[in-house]
């Protein structure tokens, strides 16, 4: 199957450094229990069909966020194929991989195991997963928020991203119609509608992500800013809520994330400040402090593909969805503490989206991360297309590392 985009996009893009949320350096693997699942694609039962899954993960059942949310999604996508006469029964599943040769080792253990299809789940396992890939051709290997498989030579690759930006500007609605709220009730001036935002690398996927945030926000709160803090980690609890701590301190009203664990809303709620998550609900552990979260429902992605294994069929290299097709999706908005009209605000910015309004759209103006000196800016009319595969022609990965005035980075 030949490519469709050329390798230079690659190598532009990867200068930025795109990566997946998760991790957990250091670890060790546990596989997943009851590893009895029949290997191959075969006819069961007459219409049924079973197909054998594994799954790499940065993280374990105890990861609240990241990992949870793929563990999820397993556990949904078993559903759906059962509806569909496809059985995967238990997945062989390995726990705690780091980014590094245990994911080519792990990689390698799910293929003799007799997996039909391997998703590796952490951008950092991209690597070790193609290493691996071009000795098992009979095998499909997908990595998850990934895009090198839409250039490789290797037609068993896969990437798979949905478009987390649209949801991340949602919950920016969400927080901004609480900003606002502040200000009309006097509560803060408008000059204190300051957003904090704890975000792991400052990698395209994170830098993304808060700019999507922040304009959600924006579009109706025009007063508020935005401040973030790294903490060069996809998953230290105790650095999130110290970033967060400090954000509040430095008089940041709203706190939201790009990090896996929920101690910056517990940190948010300490501090009296409010906070929108990601992965994963997070009002069970800060009920007075969160407002809504964000999260890729993989079920969409894992369904369609192990389908088309099922049915000896190909599937997209790289792949995307939207909000609009379920791949993307908010957690339940906490009435308890959301500003009045919310659901109504959240309703036309998700009409919007479906409609064909674009995120990152100008006039929009800021300079590089990686070298200030860099400017750049687009008019009225104009929009970065982002990762969405019908504007443009983008890859599925994020792009977007642009520091919009309005964010200062510390």
């Amino acid at each position: 199957m030949k490519k469709r985009l050329l390798a230079m996009l690659l190598a532009g893009a990867m200068i930025f450094g795109l990566a997946a949320c998760g991790n957990n350096e250091g670890s060790t693997e546990t596989p997943n229990a009851g590893e009895t699942t029949p290997a191959g694609t075969e006819e069961t039962g007459g219409e049924a069909k079973t197909v054998k899954v594994g799954m790499i993960c940065i993280g374990d059942e105890n990861d609240q966020g990241y990992t949870y949310n793929f563990i999820r999604g397993m556990e949904d996508t078993k559903a759906k194929l059962a509806e569909l006469g496809i059985e995967t029964g238990d997945w062989v599943v390995k726990y705690n991989i780091g980014e590094d040769s245990t994911c080519e080792d792990a990689n390698i253990e799910l293929a003799e195991a007799g997996c039909d299809i391997i998703f590796n789940t952490s951008y950092g396992f991209e690597d070790y997963m193609l290493k691996v890939a071009a000795d098992y051709p009979e095998i499909q290997f997908v990595g998850c928020t990934n895009q090198q498989s839409a250039v490789d030579d290797l037609d068993n690759t896969h990437n798979a991203f949905a478009n987390i930006y649209e949801g991340r500007y949602l919950a920016g609605v969400v927080g901004g119609m609480k900003l606002q709220q502040m200000i009309d009730e006097g509560t803060i001036t408008e000059d204190q509608a300051i957003i904090g935002y704890v975000g792991a690398y400052p990698y395209a996927e994170v830098i993304s992500g808060f700019t999507a945030f922040y304009l959600g926000a924006k579009s109706v709160c025009p007063s508020a800013t935005m401040k973030v803090k790294y903490v060069n980690s996809w998953s230290d609890a105790t650095e999130e809520a110290n970033a967060a701590k400090a954000l509040c301190d430095e008089g940041c009203v709203l706190i939201s994330q790009h990090s896996d664990n929920t101690t910056p809303a517990t940190a948010a709620q300490e501090a009296g400040a409010f906070h929108c998550g990601y992965n994963n609900d997070m009002t069970g552990v800060a009920p007075d402090a969160s407002l809504i979260s964000t999260r890729i429902d993989w079920s969409v992605y894992m369904t369609y593909a192990i389908s088309a294994v099922a049915n000896g069929e190909n599937f997209d290299q790289d792949w995307t969805d939207n909000m609009a097709d379920g791949a993307v999706v908010l957690t339940e908005l906490n009435e308890a503490i959301a500003a009045p009209g919310t659901t109504e605000a959240i309703e036309k910015a998700e009409a919007d989206l479906a409609g064909g309004m674009h995120v990152f759209a100008g006039p929009l103006s800021g300079h590089d991360h990686w070298d200030t000196s860099l400017t750049w800016s687009i008019g009225e009319g104009e929009y970065f297309a982002e990762s969405d595969l019908s504007q443009d022609g983008g890859l599925s990965a994020p792009q977007f590392t642009w520091i919009i005035d309005g964010i200062t980075e510390e």
